[in-house]
């Protein structure tokens, strides 16, 4: 599976594609924009700043086209992005990393203190998503817990 970085990518974005776009379409979309990025067609007065966008971007752009051009990943990521459009939006007091939080082997769960005075309890089985919303115990604040490193 992709790296937690790459699941958060736009690839439809990056090859300024629709979902609704057919297979036609992003592969010309795809040789376009690969064109105007490759390494090779840069131009010779180009700093180096510019240059490392530029070859960022090129390879978003390949891992954008290989991505959508496999008909599984594409049905798998469309998947992922339609469970993010219904994800319920909670307002985020701060996010963390799994690793910040403190591990409680008697109640089987993370824990991380609130400014409150309370905690955040978050559950193993939570821990498998890429991220989770958890709310205090005591008060009204969340976090957003980025639980793949």
């Amino acid at each position: 599976m992709a790296n937690c970085e790459n699941q958060h990518k736009e690839w439809y974005s990056i090859l300024d594609a629709k979902p609704t776009d057919d297979l036609q379409v992003l592969k010309q979309k795809y040789q376009r924009l690969v064109l105007m990025f490759h390494p090779d067609k840069q131009r010779p007065d180009m700093t180096e700043e510019e240059a490392k966008k530029h070859l960022q971007r090129f390879l978003d752009v390949d891992q954008a086209w290989k991505t959508l051009s496999n008909e599984e990943m594409r049905r798998e990521y469309d998947l992922q992005l339609r469970a993010r459009e219904l994800k319920q939006s909670w307002p985020v007091d701060a996010h963390i990393a799994l690793e910040d939080m403190i591990w409680d082997d008697d109640t089987q769960s993370y824990t991380y203190a609130c400014r409150c005075g309370g905690e955040y309890i978050l559950g193993k089985e939570e821990t498998e998503e890429e991220e989770a919303t958890v709310c205090c115990d005591t008060c009204s604040l969340s976090i957003e817990v980025r639980t793949c490193t």
